[in-house]
């Protein structure tokens, strides 16, 4: 299973890193029922080390920055082969699940999706 960390979204957790001064900042994806579509994405900065071996993936991304993306089993089955992205937009700057190959539709936002049958 893979997930795909764009250069931007590497670029901006290497910025957090940096600033927090934190080498080990991972972002955390994760997915739960709920939203407008059934499913919704939460994303939030954890450390490494509360990483659990046997329930969670980790992803690096190619690029020799260090970012780190952490999902849990259940969510990287609804996520696999989707991106991580970071768009910066007039109503603000997050990161972004795009491109996910398993999703139907999804709400204006973005953090919210369905899923195919």
């Amino acid at each position: 299973m893979s997930i795909d960390i764009t250069p931007r979204a590497a670029n901006r957790l290497k910025e957090i890193m940096s600033t927090d001064d934190n080498p080990s900042l991972a972002l955390r994806v994760t997915v739960e029922s709920g939203g407008c579509h059934g499913f919704q994405y939460l994303m939030s900065l954890t450390n490494t080390d509360a990483v659990s071996a046997t329930d969670d993936t980790v992803f690096e991304a190619g690029d020799g920055s260090g970012a780190k993306v952490v999902m849990d089993e259940p969510s990287l089955e609804l996520l696999q082969g989707s991106k991580i992205d970071y768009t910066m937009e007039l109503i603000g700057s997050q990161f972004k699940i795009v491109d996910n190959p398993l999703a139907t539709s999804s709400c204006g936002c973005g953090t919210s999706f369905d899923i195919k049958a």
